[in-house]
């Protein structure tokens, strides 16, 4: 469990499947999904699988509940991927449901994932991809001082179309510096 000044990110239980699924049904969420709809069965998937991560040993992956702590509500989920253990790099990714969207909210969750992966799992290297057109996105990993690395050209075919996607990556020297 980590905790922001406004957010807590704690591990998925059932339950959460509900508040998932309302969000990640509204259109404004789909635009950058490969997915054009969400059902209950897939939500329901969706948080099993995180909950099944909790078990692994050891663990590579953790995919966090991002609440607000002054309501309790679920908002979104953020998350830190592993390769392995022994590689010191992963990946982060995030989203928040569109009702809270330019708040700051998804910033302040990444920036918590990310000093755990460097203060806790002893990282070297953290990355991320979004799609280039998603401007939001990019922006939360340039607040964060990650670097633009790269841009894949049509790189993800969702939605009967090629999307570019963009990576960002920051090492645990350049991290530590700006703290």
């Amino acid at each position: 469990m980590l905790t922001t000044d406004r957010l807590l990110l704690r591990e998925f239980v059932e339950k959460d499947w509900q508040a998932i699924l309302a969000y990640q049904a509204d259109a404004r969420y789909l635009k950058y999904s490969p997915r054009t709809r969400r059902t209950a069965e897939q939500a329901q998937d969706f948080v099993r699988g995180f909950i099944a991560w909790q078990g692994e040993r050891p663990r590579t992956k953790y995919q966090l509940a991002i609440v607000l702590q002054a309501e309790g509500r679920l908002i979104g989920t953020c998350g830190i991927r592993m390769e392995s253990v022994d590689f010191r790099r992963a990946n982060i990714g995030y989203e928040i449901t569109p009702t809270y969207w330019g708040k700051g909210y998804a910033t302040e969750a990444a920036r918590a994932i990310v000093a755990f992966g460097f203060l806790e799992l002893r990282l070297h290297r953290i990355w991320a991809r979004c799609v280039a057109e998603n401007a939001a996105s990019y922006r939360v990993l340039e607040k964060l001082g990650m670097r633009r690395e790269g841009r894949l050209r049509e790189e993800e075919w969702m939605k009967g179309r090629w999307w570019d996607t963009l990576v960002y990556g920051i090492l645990d020297h350049e991290w530590r510096s700006q703290a």
